[in-house]
């Protein structure tokens, strides 16, 4: 039998790696902190790049690349930058046997050397919007790991722009934003809050920051992707001008937003159980499986399961399914039951002697686990409406998850009874140093303060001063 996971009522946190190294999605590597994604995970990976690729592609966005190296110096033109990034910062001093003159700093992320390019190709308002994006790897030390969640190195995307105008750089912040809404939403099946973050929350450098941000199954947080209004911060650092529409020389107003694997760590929290990983359907590499059913069949019964097997595999193919025929006989059906269900495989397809004769086959969903008897002439059409109520359910039921699991709450003791609750929608007085205690003594974080939150004024739950409406604060990952 397939392995069993831990099962989470008994440890989130355990069932979490069960699940990612027995599903062979990731495994710890020799360096400390780093991941090594395996071809399951990866597979994940390929379809979340290529369907968020298209989706920059779309508004003119093109890919590019800029060196791992930074030189030390290039960060610490942008004071508040390097503050934020110094204690994750992993520095080359030696090269080629011999002392750098200058240490490079492995990328925690790219804004000041994609700059320094920005600074020699932008001349003109005719140069403008620049919109680059690039598929790349980061390292930011981390001292608390988490396959997926939180490691050393990852990969991620990396937008930057530059644009004439603060509301063009603002309008293109937002834009993103909601592509990432779009794509958690539509393909990830995970519904999320879009707002912006406070101050203390804000990306070091940057004006405003924005962010969607999603609840996992033990009613956590995870903030899935960000977008940030540089202004002209970098600019100014970096000589960032052009030659306006009125003859004289301004900076550019930039953004920068990103995703990173954390993705499949939201994915694998918002839907997967004890058996193993749920895939909504429109990021699986694998939509369906079709096991032959021999047992006791006679050779030449066996030979007709495995010749329909094949060729129902070949007709979901051409329908456009990522299709598996698993005609290992080294392994008993229940066995390959298991696996399938542990890897996350949508849709499982069964066929024995019997449903030959019956000129039908055995359809189970992932994630209902209900067998329907389905005539094989309609199996094509039916694995098709299953994947897509499949993807339409996985979503319906992360929303109703978060919103039953989302609350007001009007005092200090309350937030804290409620700490482990979810979403907890409270007044806070807009003060850091308040946020700051409010977090000390709840381990409760702001997470964003929601575009579709009504705002009214109210009374703070830990000063009681004014507050300009409520915030979600939450536990988070």
């Amino acid at each position: 039998m397939a392995d069993k996971l831990t099962p989470r009522e008994k440890g989130f946190s355990e069932w979490y790696v069960d699940l990612v190294q027995k599903a062979k999605l990731a495994d710890y590597s020799d360096v400390k902190g780093c991941m090594v994604i395996r071809p399951n995970g990866y597979a994940l990976w390929e379809n979340i790049q290529r369907t968020l690729d298209a989706k920059f592609k779309q508004v003119g966005v093109k890919n590019a690349y800029f060196p791992l190296l930074i030189p030390e110096s290039y960060l610490k033109k942008e004071a508040e930058h390097v503050e934020g990034f110094n204690p994750q910062l992993a520095v080359v001093t030696h090269a080629g046997g011999q002392k750098l003159e200058e240490p490079y700093v492995i990328r925690p992320t790219s804004e000041t050397i994609i700059n320094r390019s920005f600074a020699k190709w932008v001349q003109s308002y005719r140069d403008l919007p620049l919109l680059i994006n690039q598929w790349a790897n980061v390292m930011r030390w981390e001292m608390r790991t988490r396959l997926f969640l939180r490691t050393t190195e990852f990969l991620w995307q990396e937008g930057h722009t530059c644009h004439e105008t603060e509301d063009d750089a603002e309008k293109m912040t937002l834009q993103m934003l909601e592509a990432y809404r779009e794509f958690a939403e539509d393909y990830m099946a995970m519904p999320v809050l879009t707002g912006r973050k406070t101050e203390s929350e804000r990306f070091a450098g940057a004006l405003r920051t924005y962010s969607i941000e999603a609840m996992m199954q033990d009613k956590k947080a995870l903030q899935a992707g960000t977008s940030h209004n540089l202004g002209q911060n970098f600019a100014k650092a970096f000589e960032t001008k052009f030659q306006g529409r009125d003859g004289r020389e301004h900076f550019v107003w930039q953004t920068s937003w990103g995703v990173s694997t954390r993705l499949i760590g939201g994915l694998i929290l918002t839907h997967s159980d004890d058996s193993g990983l749920i895939v909504p359907p429109k990021l699986a590499a694998t939509h369906v499986v079709i096991i032959p059913i021999a047992g006791k069949a006679t050779d030449a019964e066996k030979t007709q399961v495995l010749e329909k097997a094949h060729a129902l595999g070949a007709d979901l193919r051409k329908a456009g399914l990522g299709v598996v025929v698993d005609d290992d006989d080294s392994k008993g059906p229940g066995f390959k039951y298991n696996e399938h269900e542990l890897i996350g495989t949508c849709v499982r397809i069964e066929i024995g002697p019997k449903d030959l004769a019956k000129n039908s086959c055995v359809m189970v969903r992932r994630d209902l686990k209900q067998k329907e008897f389905v005539p094989l002439d309609e199996a094509v059409a039916k694995a098709q409406a299953m994947l897509d109520q499949m993807q339409k359910d996985l979503f319906q039921k992360a929303k109703a998850f978060r919103d039953a699991n989302t609350h007001e709450v009007n005092s200090l003791e309350e937030l804290k009874a409620r700490a482990d609750d979810g979403f907890l929608l409270a007044h806070w007085n807009g003060d850091a140093k308040v946020e700051a205690r409010i977090k000390e003594e709840t381990g409760l974080t702001t997470r964003c303060r929601p575009f579709n939150l009504p705002q009214e004024p109210g009374k703070c739950v830990m000063t009681g001063e004014p507050s300009p409406g409520r915030i979600v604060f939450a536990k988070a990952y």
